[in-house]
């Protein structure tokens, strides 16, 4: 093999046309072969996006001939593809159309840019085409989308791309409005929420009739749910078309008018009149003139679904249309428009207060239909929550003048549902009002929150199912005395590492997600309103969580193997409501108080469990807790600079706290390391700072002071010098050290010292000041140890006893011997006696020792 044939490895350019060709050759059909295997076109996509065989994408170094290589295989793909598409045999075609898309997405900028006006012609004939075959004409729409959606990249293609998304409506309308329902459908409205996120002035023209059409086909009740979203979604995204707010306002009053008289028919029998004429006043003011109706006269046109009930279709009808209208809530528009919310929250409170009863003024409902309408009640119910959280989302700050209404809704709606994802979306709706307005809303939805979430959080409901599915063994303890008759009870007995989340958990799903929409609820406001008016529930709450956390790591934390091909399994959902539990509990314990977190050590106990479970999102969310608790277990004030990297001269050492002493290394040299600064005695003073200037002239002012006559401190037969060592004027205040002894201390007897008589306030004490000086009872010492410390644990043995019974046979005390014995006690006296002697200024850390 020539050495221009061989490959490096996986990343070289060489690979990338032999590997294209290869897929040309194995697996792409060509026109004279039958295609036998469609599915093998899955293996071909993911090899082309894994390797990026399209992009022409190579180094700067690589050799001009393997570029050139690369350029002919793919012209060789794109020439192939191509054929396929304009192929007469429909499975070919479709192959040919899928890799199109796929080409599209992949290929160079500069190719793309000269090839996709052709690419879309030649799939703009399929899409006109009515011979074609529904499944061509769905990968058509799909190839389409992905060709519009890379033309949106490009900054000066916008021209281009209205030009030819204006080609497209026709075709799409026509197809929609086909009574015959198929895939195309969902695939064509696809493409056309698509072209009206990307070129939305395309539709300018055409916008009537697209609305009839979308109106049409989601009146029609031939849908499935997954088509009907994507039409409501369509139809909120109409207005952009146009690109005004009238567009915007009427649109969302035609749908909400829409919805009203859906629920006329809807609701006959089941509310009283007043709320449905306040609603209506609402809607259309009196004097003001109704808007046309949605979808112009599609209703009338348009074909229904006989083998749907009346009921059925009218809750689905006015399922999506509340869903347009979250949709138009929460969607991004280039305008700013003005939202009507008294009308969508009355439309919101009639729906919610309906629970099913019949009215009795009317007597003519029969039991079947309300059998089957309060069947469909609960879908009705959790759309138009859908509503409310999407207009706390949509409005913001904005709801300050409604939310009162609001809130009013919720607690009354709370309090009698009693289905759990009800409560879960009233839950939501609560949090998202506390996230979003802030402190101030917290005052009014306090009490609903706890008192509701101390119902759901009860732990007499779950604890004992959890403890039964944790500690297995519990619930057999009853059947150790029969244990021949009790099978399952000693299998379980004789299993306690099976898999606790399979046997008892799934039937408390619904509670346990209720549970955590209440956790989530706590955690907001605590996070938002913790401190307002917190003495009447904070306590209840705080231990009400450290519980529930407690119970919740109870046997161990969930892993997330387990479940995990399954979304809502239960181990997911126990997963979950872990993570929850201690979420709630690190916002108990940071939210502020009157007090300290009373439980912060029971918590830091469960979070540093949870990180021992390494790997899963349990240990990820007690790590993160052990971090932002990190403040209150150290709670610290850092400088606002750092002058060690500032000024390398100043090395930030030790801090004046409590007399605390930092003796250097004695094998090195002979300076004690007191305040701020290491310097030893040879080093320069450090002129750029004022603060260690200050403490200089504080060291000398302290120096001249005499000792006090009147003290029985017998310093007669001393020298002059021993009172004043000219020395010692070069010395610091960093190289000494201060020690406390009584008045009646020989220690001057011992060594030079530098007696000065302190403050009244502390009590005639006096400050003796050791300087490094060898003096006649330090002798024996090794010559670089001349050090005196308080507490120097470290001393030889030998010397020490030496210097002890030199001391005694002379009759006074040994400083060794005073250090020894007040070492410990000077460095745990307190801060008011120690601070009078040192300077007031104090950086320190106050965990440090």
């Amino acid at each position: 093999m020539a050495a221009s044939d061989t490959i490096e490895n996986m990343y070289d350019v060489a690979l990338k046309p032999r590997l294209l060709r290869s897929l040309l050759k194995e697996y792409v059909p060509d026109l004279k072969h039958q295609f036998r295997n469609p599915s093998v076109l899955s293996y071909v996509v993911s090899a082309i996006k894994t390797h990026q065989l399209l992009s022409e994408l190579a180094p700067p170094e690589s050799d001009e001939k393997l570029i050139e290589n690369w350029t002919a295989a793919i012209d060789s793909w794109i020439n192939r593809v191509v054929g396929l598409a304009s192929s007469d045999t429909p499975d070919k075609c479709w192959a040919g159309i899928c890799l199109l898309g796929v080409t599209s997405q992949e290929c160079s900028r500069e190719r793309f840019i000269a090839s996709y006006a052709a690419w879309f012609n030649k799939l703009l004939v399929h899409l006109q085409s009515p011979a074609d075959s529904h499944f061509v004409k769905v990968a058509t729409c799909a190839s389409l989308a992905d060709l519009f959606t890379r033309l949106s990249g490009l900054p000066n293609a916008k021209k281009d791309g209205i030009a030819l998304s204006t080609k497209l409506i026709q075709p799409l309308l026509k197809q929609l409005n086909e009574d015959k329902f198929d895939a195309s459908w969902e695939e064509a409205i696809f493409l056309l929420c698509s072209i009206l996120d990307i070129f939305p002035s395309s539709i300018q023209r055409h916008y009537d009739g697209v609305e009839d059409a979308i109106v049409l086909r989601l009146m029609s009740g031939k849908c499935n749910p997954s088509m009907l979203k994507k039409l409501g979604y369509c139809l909120a995204l109409l207005p952009k078309s146009r690109g005004d707010e009238d567009s915007w306002v009427l649109m969302m009053q035609k749908i909400m008018l829409s919805i009203n008289i859906q629920l006329n028919d809807a609701f006959q029998g089941l509310e009283k009149e007043t709320i449905r004429t306040e609603a209506m006043r609402l809607l259309l003011p009196p004097g003001k003139d109704p808007p046309p109706p949605l979808g112009g006269q599609s209703l009338s046109r348009g074909t229904v679904d006989n083998t749907m009930r009346p009921e059925h279709l009218q809750i689905s009808r006015i399922s999506t249309l509340i869903l347009c209208c979250c949709e138009l809530l929460t969607s991004s528009y280039p305008f700013q428009v003005a939202i009507h919310v008294l009308p969508l929250i009355a439309l919101a409170k009639r729906v919610l207060m309906v629970d099913g009863s019949s009215s009795p003024s009317i007597a003519y409902m029969t039991t079947m239909k309300q059998e089957f309408f309060c069947s469909e009640l609960p879908v009705l119910h959790s759309h138009i929550l859908d509503l409310l959280t999407s207009i706390v989302k949509g409005l913001g700050s904005q709801l300050l003048p409604h939310v009162g209404s609001i809130i009013r809704l919720l607690t009354n709606y709370i309090e009698t549902s009693t289905l759990p994802e009800l409560r879960i979306k009233v839950y939501a709706i609560m949090k998202v009002l506390l996230l979003s307005l802030g402190v101030g809303i917290s005052t009014h939805l306090t009490d609903v929150i706890v008192n509701n979430s101390l119902m759901d959080l009860d732990e007499r409901g779950t604890s004992s199912v959890a403890q039964q599915n944790i500690h297995p063994e519990t619930t057999t303890k009853t059947s150790h005395k029969k244990r021949k008759h009790a099978s399952t009870s000693s299998s379980l007995d004789e299993q306690p590492d099976k898999d606790v989340f399979e046997v008892e958990v799934s039937p408390n799903m619904a509670s346990l997600s209720v549970k955590i929409a209440a956790l989530e609820a706590l955690e907001a406001l605590l996070a938002v309103g913790g401190s307002r008016r917190s003495e009447s529930w904070r306590v209840n709450v705080d231990h009400l969580l450290l519980d529930v956390t407690r119970n919740a790591s109870k046997g161990g934390w969930a892993k997330d193997g387990r479940g995990s091909l399954v979304s809502d399994s239960p181990t997911s959902i126990w997963r979950d409501y872990q993570i929850a539990a201690l979420r709630a509990l690190l916002a108990s314990l940071l939210s502020p108080g009157r007090t300290r977190p009373p439980h912060l050590s029971q918590g830091l106990e469960l979070f540093r469990r949870g990180t021992r479970e390494i790997g899963t999102k349990v240990a990820e969310c007690c790590a993160h807790a052990i971090l932002a608790l990190e403040v209150l277990i150290h709670p610290r004030a850092l400088p606002l600079l750092d002058l060690e990297s500032t000024d390398n001269n100043y090395e930030v050492g030790s801090k004046w706290f409590s007399g605390n002493v930092h003796v250097s290394n004695r094998a090195a040299n002979n300076t004690f390391h007191i305040g701020t600064s290491r310097k030893a005695p040879d080093e320069p003073d450090s002129y750029n700072d004022d603060l260690y200037a200050d403490w200089m002239r504080n060291s000398e002012d302290l120096d001249t002071v005499a000792a006090d006559p009147g003290k029985d401190t017998d310093t007669s037969n001393q020298p002059p010098e021993t009172l004043r060592d000219p020395s010692s004027e070069k010395l610091t205040s960093f190289d000494t050290t201060a020690v406390k002894v009584s008045e009646s201390s020989k220690l001057e007897q011992v060594a030079p010292i530098t007696a000065t008589k302190k403050s009244p306030m502390d009590r005639d004490e006096i400050m003796v000041e050791s300087h490094p000086k060898t003096s006649k009872h330090s002798e024996d010492l090794p010559s670089k140890s001349n050090v005196v410390s308080l507490g120097l644990e470290n001393i030889a043995d030998d010397a020490s006893r030496k210097e002890v019974a030199e001391a005694s046979d002379a009759g006074f005390a040994s400083p060794l011997m005073m250090n020894l014995d007040r070492g410990k006690e000077l460095m745990h006296e307190s801060d008011n006696e120690s601070m009078e002697s040192i300077p007031d200024i104090v950086d320190v850390e106050p965990d440090s020792d």
